[in-house]
């Protein structure tokens, strides 16, 4: 009997713990078209998304991650950024550390298979960091841009290119 209240008991502590953090899962259409702007700001200009192309996911308890490809022809931002990031709540991507608030993201081909992909400030434009996507051969669907939630693949998806991230505390 002590053993099943035991086993009862932190079932319920570990239950708790997850309710509390919130279970990650996908945004809907409905929340992605609240958080991604049609404009987002990027340095000086305000350059207009790609909507179709967004990705998102949330905790269920206000908190969320999303992204979206910009559209940069004719903008300074041509070549330097792809997509627009806003995260609610601390992000690690590589060596950048991010706090809630608005990123830019840009990258170039590292080699056959793999990108070096770019962390920018979305106000200033600042690099913050980098990391290496890697191709992913167990990628069944190629994607503009998609975050996948943590548990599943803790993975953010460029094309056939995905690289990891962690939600930090």
């Amino acid at each position: 009997m002590k053993r099943i209240c035991l086993v009862l008991a932190c079932f319920l502590t570990a239950s708790g713990l997850l309710l509390a953090q919130g279970i990650w899962r996908a945004a809907t259409d409905a929340e992605l078209k609240a958080w991604v702007p049609a404009r987002a700001p990027v340095v000086q200009e305000r350059i207009e998304t790609e909507f179709r192309t967004a990705s998102g996911i949330t905790n269920g308890r206000g908190k969320y991650i999303a992204g979206v490809v910009l559209i940069t022809a004719g903008y300074s931002a041509e070549g330097k950024y792809s997509h627009f990031l806003i995260t609610q709540v601390p992000l690690k991507i590589g060596n950048a550390r991010l706090g809630p608030g608005e990123y830019l993201i840009g990258w170039k081909h590292h080699a056959e298979d793999s990108l070096s992909v770019s962390i920018y400030e979305a106000a200033s434009g600042k690099l913050l960091g980098e990391v290496e996507a890697v191709r992913n051969a167990s990628i069944t669907r190629v994607e503009s841009f998609r975050i996948w939630p943590p548990g599943d693949k803790s993975l953010m998806q460029i094309g056939r290119f995905t690289f990891p991230y962690q939600i930090e505390n």
